[in-house]
């Protein structure tokens, strides 16, 4: 006995993902390209569809606040990134030892990841504050002269949010690094351990060196983070003091629902935009590239 047809019906895959194709298509391109538009607007309190050129982009460059945020993007970025990268390595490098309770240990790295900017934020609010927390603790122990009042002082306090984002994202950028180097082949390692190499050098001039995918993908994704965070300086600083923590994600949302800028928020907006796609397009360039 034959087996029985099958009925052929290639348009209905495409058929079951046209409607999530479209919705994330109009809420996503299509929100993207309405902020573009409001960018070059006329719109204030309420959108206005009149074209008015870049007259927002203009008033950015002489807005002192925003100049403010994009200096602390390049601050709180730089050492987010940077911090996260060099911790999440390190302790890669340690639990690559094989040590004892390895997978608590992983555990205990990655916790910090598991839970929300917002938590995160709060938390620290609690233990930069000179009141209640590091400061106070330290004074109560018999040294009285401590201080450490970071978080209420203008020019540090945006160095408690790259502490903050550090202690969060170095366990995420640890397990990517560990995934490296759990493929990196043993035998290389024992070849060079023949050769008399010490285990620094080898790390240092061998194994680094072939993580560079790793590393290159590491940085998009904290780059990306860095970018765009709004709840962590909300929950942590709001901002302050005054706007001394500002970044353009929270200059954003200041302008568009405190201040009734609507243009001049999704003119920030845009360049967030134009910045992350500064560092995503080449990256899928190159893995587009690299696969053909």
């Amino acid at each position: 006995m034959s087996a029985p047809s099958t009925l052929r019906t290639p348009w209905l895959p495409k058929l079951v993902i046209a409607p999530s194709f479209i919705l994330a298509f109009l809420f996503i391109y299509g929100l993207i390209a309405w902020n573009g538009y409001l960018s070059v607007s006329a719109s204030r309190l309420l959108p206005n569809y009149e074209f008015a050129g870049f007259d927002h982009y203009a008033s950015l460059l002489d807005n002192d606040r925003f100049r403010v945020a994009m200096v602390n993007m390049g601050i709180f970025g730089g050492l987010f990134i940077a911090g996260s990268m060099a911790l999440g390595l390190l302790l890669a490098i340690l639990l690559d030892q094989k040590v004892r309770a390895e997978g608590v240990l992983r555990t205990i790295y990655l916790y910090p990841m598991a839970i929300s900017f917002i938590v995160t934020g709060t938390a620290w609010k609690w233990i930069l504050n000179p009141g209640l927390g590091l400061e106070h603790l330290v004074q109560q122990l018999g040294f009285t002269d401590f201080t450490f009042d970071w978080l209420v002082n203008p020019d540090k306090a945006i160095y408690c949010i790259a502490i903050a984002g550090v202690w969060q994202s170095a366990g995420f950028v640890m397990a990517l690094f560990l995934a490296g180097l759990r493929g990196i082949d043993d035998s290389i390692i024992k070849a060079a351990q023949v050769d008399g190499a010490s285990l620094p050098r080898i790390y240092w001039r061998i194994i680094i060196p072939t993580l560079r995918p790793v590393f290159f993908s590491t940085l998009m994704v904290v780059s990306h983070l860095a970018i765009k965070s709004f709840d962590l300086v909300m929950a942590l600083t709001a901002g302050g003091p005054g706007y001394a923590t500002d970044l353009p994600a929270t200059f954003m949302y200041a302008m568009a629902f405190s201040r009734g800028q609507i243009g001049v928020g999704a003119a920030s907006a845009t360049v967030m935009l134009a910045t992350v796609a500064a560092i995503v397009v080449p990256y899928l360039y190159s893995e587009l590239r690299a696969k053909k």
